[in-house]
């Protein structure tokens, strides 16, 4: 049995892994989905961390878009993290924003979703938001995700963040082809950069929600320690 911390990422909540979380307890797994505030950053890391010091042993962090940002700030000087896993997820090195990082890659189709408030909070578009995100999950089902979405404070966009914690931690990294607020090809750089073991799906940014056996897979891949054939 392995521990395992899954961050959701910005516009949704943790409830996007719950078929991960049924496939890796039916592998024996303990699962942990935080549930973060979104408010800034430093917070959302802080928030992650009280998560893993709440589990005993080793923990594997599991991190979807945003939430490549927030483990990778949780892992730094923590003994308990032995991996990192990332799900069409920021792999953010030293001094590295979001925004900046976001600005390598090539405009995604759904990047105009966003919704910036003047008082800094961002969501997305409800009209756009399968485009955007989850261009493979039933219309009915996106609707409520939608609908239910968590509002995220730009401040976890324009924050830096501190030491690229892949640089000490074997990576997997679960890249979605056909995404459409997270360029592929940039996904594909991280997945380089980290070194990480690659499984490529022809899914859109939400593939937790879309993929869940396929994501469950490599994650478990990653807690036998054995390599994910890259798909595609």
């Amino acid at each position: 049995m392995a521990n395992v911390v899954l961050v959701h990422g910005a516009w949704s909540d943790g409830s996007i892994w719950q078929r991960v979380i049924a496939a890796l307890h039916e592998e024996g797994h303990q699962v942990a989905s935080v549930q973060l505030p979104l408010t800034a950053l430093d917070e959302d890391i802080a928030w992650t961390r009280k998560q893993i010091a709440a589990l005993d042993g080793p923990v594997t962090l599991v991190g979807h878009s945003y939430g490549g940002m927030v483990m990778t700030g949780a892992a730094e000087h923590n003994e308990q993290v032995t991996g990192l896993v990332f799900v069409a997820a920021y792999a953010p090195d030293a001094s590295e924003t979001l925004r900046a990082l976001s600005g390598r890659g090539a405009r995604a189709r759904g990047s105009g979703a966003i919704r910036f408030a003047e008082d800094g909070w961002t969501t997305l578009d409800p009209d756009r938001y399968r485009d955007a995100m989850a261009a493979d999950v039933p219309v009915a089902d996106t609707r409520v995700l939608a609908a239910v979405q968590k509002p995220t404070h730009s401040a976890c966009f324009s924050t830096p963040s501190g030491h690229g914690t892949w640089r000490d931690l074997p990576c997997a990294y679960v890249l979605s082809l056909d995404d459409g607020i997270l360029d592929p090809g940039l996904q594909r750089w991280f997945a380089e950069r980290t070194g990480a073991t690659v499984t490529a799906l022809h899914a859109s940014h939400l593939s937790p929600v879309s993929q869940p056996a396929a994501v469950a897979a490599a994650i478990g891949s990653m807690l036998g320690g054995g390599a994910s054939p890259e798909a595609s």
